[in-house]
């Protein structure tokens, strides 16, 4: 069965049942933020409905997003951080570990602790797993979901009677009634059937005054990787340089529009594939019917031009599973393919998410099979396969498609880039985000050089975590006042994409529900919930509300503060994956780089380049604050411009002791000046490798900024 056929059963489900009975709260979409709020109504000792128009419970958390994605965990609180506790709990118990033993698991995100007596949360998971946790607390508090039970969305779907919803009705013919209604899905649907305002693509730099949003070709992660776009010139015609033979699949047409203007384009689609490499549990990769070999014509000559790169973002899991994304310039996003999806009709949505899920699949049946892939990437993607111990009626693919945008609520309040960045800050705070502002790529068009390249993708982080609204999850007063809105949330493009990580999901439905039920309560319109008396629940209830475990400017160390010569991670050059983070400080500048390694594939490398000014004695400086999560020996290569190389393990989890401070690796006198140092930091084996900065001082000029950094 076709995972998109989840949803196309669910909009074609026969006979119409009884009404169910009116509920203090109803919650549309069994998303992670719906399950969230759900659970937490009834812990409230409200009654709740809680439907999902498919019959897929739990969004991408149970749909094969198990690399959780979270700058900072320290931020999550409340539910959400319930939830990845019970995930602990589960690895706790060695049974649970079927395809490899506890000690065998190596990720950067957790370590293994086998005491189910005192769990700890566990960051990466199976699918299976996140659905037993949230099957286990439905049944706790009593809720039976609604599933296959799609909202008629059509004219006279929802009733309003002034300003409040009073019943909504679904496909089936049912009429729902409640006191308050929260609109979990990743779409916005019951949101915009009640007609409150919202957003569909990107909007221009101008409206809310930031310099990352709009159309944005060509936007470096950090200042230098490109990660997501093309690194060899590709043809993009049919007929190789005749443009009169017309543009491949997925390619644009016209000219961008100019650089910061708003669009319709929404961020790219995909499967969040959790794929195993255990030969007794794999199943290989199927060629879809009706296999269009055109679709990944890109994809060939891009190989053929030379990127030999493994295009896609691949995260260990348990027991021999990956939680496997998007990455470079060709994978598993379908860019350009999702724009009509937000407004298109369920029909129209299973068509979309069916076509995404062919092209996928025969994404990945080309790169273990197809003659054109070169031969040792079919090798590395024919040991991988779907696994068939999840999503069984599926065949083990995912049946939650990865929708990172649809419509954006414009509520009381917009988040913005500003608020991301520090430079504003909400005054009514629900939760904390806690990632980077994080685009995908929305276009791919032709450069002026007459080659395909990618659009839209924005990276970018050095802030700590920062506040969301109460505001940001309500509508404006004049449109609805019974009505909360904590997934598709009111946020322009950028910051959304800081926001809308699942756990954040979590917390969001969590602080929602609390508002929900104060409301009802009370009787009054959600936007006149006392926050006072909400934060003080939240607070109870294990939120988190304010950051206070630094990564601010207060713990950023500017490298022009440093003596001697500075090279930050901005300036150097990477391979492989790594993730920004200001997790742990202080760090130089705006943050620091990390990378795991499973011993597979190429090992990530960050490079760093300084030239001594002049001739005499140097120190040479690595920083990293040690950090129990670091890497034990973290490769360090440096090369001198007179031929000479030294190697060393460095112990990124403790501080270096000795005269010439943490962080200090080795002395070297310079003849002349002018002569350059190569310093490469590899990711290692145990741990994630760290790359801040690299400093070369004069001996006997160390400066209390730079010990700083490094204790």
């Amino acid at each position: 069965m076709l995972a998109s056929a989840v949803l196309l059963a669910a909009l074609v489900s026969p006979g119409a049942a009884a009404d169910p009975p009116p509920a203090d709260v109803v919650i549309y979409g069994a998303t992670s933020g719906g399950i969230a709020a759900a659970v937490q109504v009834r812990r409230m000792d409200k009654s709740v409905l809680l439907i999902e128009p498919s019959s897929h419970l739990g969004g991408l958390t149970t749909g094969g997003l198990g690399a959780t994605d979270i700058g900072n965990k320290a931020a999550i609180g409340g539910l959400s951080r319930e939830f990845y506790t019970a995930v602990g709990e589960h690895y706790a118990h060695p049974e649970h570990w079927v395809y490899q033993r506890p000690e065998q698991y190596r990720s950067g995100k957790n370590k293994v602790r086998l005491d189910p007596e005192n769990p700890e949360p566990f960051w990466t998971f199976e699918p299976h797993v996140a659905t037993n946790v949230y099957e286990k607390w439905l049944k706790e508090v009593g809720v039976e979901p609604l599933t296959e039970s799609p909202l008629d969305r059509s004219e006279g779907g929802v009733t309003m009677r002034d300003g409040r919803i009073t019943a909504i009705k679904l496909k089936d013919g049912r009429t729902v009634r409640g006191d308050v209604f929260i609109d979990a899905t990743y779409e916005g649907d019951l949101m915009a059937a009640a007609g409150v305002s919202y957003h569909v693509g990107r909007e221009a730099s101008s409206v809310y005054g930031e310099s990352y949003n709009g159309v944005r070709p060509e936007m470096p992660y950090q200042g230098r990787v490109r990660s997501h776009y093309f690194i060899k010139p590709v043809d993009p015609y049919v007929v190789p340089g005749d443009p009169s033979s017309g543009v491949l699949p997925q390619v644009r047409s016209e000219p961008l529009p100019p650089v910061g203007s708003g669009d319709d384009g929404v961020q790219a689609y995909c499967f969040r594939l959790c794929a195993t490499d255990v030969p007794s549990n794999r199943i290989p990769w199927p060629k879809p019917e009706g296999y269009d070999e055109s679709l990944y014509e890109l994809l060939f000559r891009n190989f053929e031009a030379g990127d030999l790169r493994i295009p896609w973002l691949h995260k260990m899991m348990p027991n021999r599973k990956s939680d496997s994304n998007n990455k470079y310039a060709i994978s598993t996003d379908w860019i350009g393919q999702n724009h009509d999806y937000p407004e298109a009709t369920d029909e129209e949505r299973a068509e979309i998410i069916a076509a995404h899920e062919n092209y996928q699949k025969g994404l990945m049946w080309s790169l273990a099979n197809h003659p054109r892939v070169p031969a040792e990437i079919r090798e590395y993607y024919s040991q991988w396969g779907l696994p068939k111990d999840e999503f069984e009626a599926t065949g083990g693919w995912p049946p939650q498609l990865y929708v990172r945008e649809a419509r954006r609520m414009i509520g009381e309040r917009v988040m913005t880039q500003a608020d991301c960045q520090g430079r504003t800050a909400a005054e009514d705070p629900v939760g904390l985000a806690a990632y980077n502002m994080d685009s995908h790529n929305v276009w791919r068009y032709i450069d002026e050089t007459g080659h395909v390249q990618n659009e839209g993708d924005v990276q970018r982080g050095g802030f700590p975590p920062y506040p969301i609204s109460y505001r940001s999850i309500v509508p404006r007063r004049e449109e609805a006042t019974n009505l909360l809105v904590p997934v598709a949330v009111s946020a322009s493009h950028i910051a959304y994409g800081s926001i809308r990580m699942e756990p954040v999901f979590m917390v969001l439905g969590q602080s929602a529900a609390t508002a929900a039920v104060m409301a009802a309560e009370q009787d009054v319109p959600v936007q006149e919930v006392d926050y006072a008396a909400l934060r003080e629940r939240l607070l109870a209830d294990g939120q988190i509300l304010e950051w206070t475990g630094g990564g601010g400017r207060a713990e950023r160390v500017a490298a022009k503060s440093l003596k001697g010569v500075v090279a930050d991670d901005e300036a150097a050059t990477f391979t492989g994956e790594w993730e920004h983070s200001v997790h742990v400080g202080p760090y130089v500048d705006r943050g620091y780089r990390a990378a795991e390694w499973d011993g597979r594939g190429e090992r990530p490398t960050a490079t760093f380049t300084l030239t001594a000014p002049h001739a005499g004695s140097y120190g040479l400086r690595i920083s990293c604050v040690p950090h129990p999560n670091r890497a034990t020996a973290a490769p360090v290569t440096v090369r001198r411009g007179d031929g000479g190389t030294a190697t060393y393990a460095l112990n990124q989890r403790q501080p270096r002791a000795g005269e010439a401070g943490p962080g200090y690796v080795a002395s070297y006198v310079v003849g002349a000046p002018g002569e350059r140092f190569t310093v490469t930091i590899g990711a290692a084996e145990e741990g994630y490798a760290i790359a801040d900065a690299v400093q070369l001082y004069p001996l006997g000029e160390t400066d209390a900024a730079t010990d700083a950094a490094e204790d």
